[in-house]
């Protein structure tokens, strides 16, 4: 089994995608020369019920075998679960640590001061790799807007990156709603850097040195305007 690196592990803030074929390069780019341990949390989509919390279950066993990996599903669907020693010890030995779509909000109050959350931040301190694609990017920063209702105030997320707000799905929202920014109330640029990551794209490193992977771009938006990463862009970026 390779061994994780010294210090924190990359991190993968995907905008859609997770298990898909196309994003197999991404997840694939940060197992290298780590356990081919691929964890996986499909916790944010709880509230969508369970026949979709099996779904994603499948596709993330389905992408680890495409990869050659072994897939350790953590079935957390409360807190009381995220609290259990034995799901937290799943974490251990992981390679990359994966946090899938969903609802954002739910997974970040299901996750937040959890042994199951100190697993993971402790895991992803020794060397593996984290990833959140959709619900589980927004919840890695600090700052999660209100997708559905663009005018209400955003909530707290886990705080992996004190600056950090990230808009997923971000070119399908310019189709679907295309007021959907001037609606949204944005933070102080100065207090959160907000990301909009278009579908089936990663912004990949850390802690400042970043790249954007994947089909297309990466935004960073204020309320003045927008500033546009293509992918194969590098990226300095201190996210806190």
């Amino acid at each position: 089994m390779a061994e994780t690196n010294a210090g924190p592990g990359p991190v993968a803030l995907v905008g859609s995608g997770e298990y898909l074929p196309s994003m197999a390069p991404v997840e694939g780019r940060l197992l290298e020369g780590r356990p081919p341990r691929y964890v996986q949390l499909a916790t944010a989509a709880v509230p969508d019920g369970p026949e979709v919390v099996a779904r994603w279950h499948d596709l993330g066993r389905a992408q680890a075998e495409r990869l050659g990996v072994e897939a350790v599903i953590v079935p957390v669907a409360s807190r009381d679960d995220a609290q259990d020693p034995a799901m937290a010890a799943l974490v251990e030995g992981a390679g990359l640590v994966y946090l899938s779509g969903g609802d954002p909000h739910f997974l970040a109050d299901t996750l937040r001061d959890t042994l199951l959350w100190r697993a993971i931040v402790g895991t992803w301190r020794g060397g593996a790799a984290l990833a959140g694609c959709s619900a589980g990017a927004m919840a890695l920063g600090a700052w999660i807007p209100s997708i559905r209702h663009p005018q209400r105030s955003a909530t707290a997320g886990l705080g992996l990156f004190a600056r950090l707000g990230v808009v997923p799905h971000f070119d399908a929202f310019g189709r679907w709603v295309p007021d959907f920014l001037t609606r949204m109330v944005l933070p102080d640029e100065d207090a959160v850097t907000v990301l909009g990551i278009d579908e089936e794209t990663a912004l990949v490193g850390g802690p400042s040195a970043w790249r954007v992977e994947g089909r297309a771009s990466v935004w960073r938006l204020n309320a003045a305007r927008r500033e546009q990463w293509p992918a194969g862009t590098a990226v300095e970026l201190a996210l806190g």
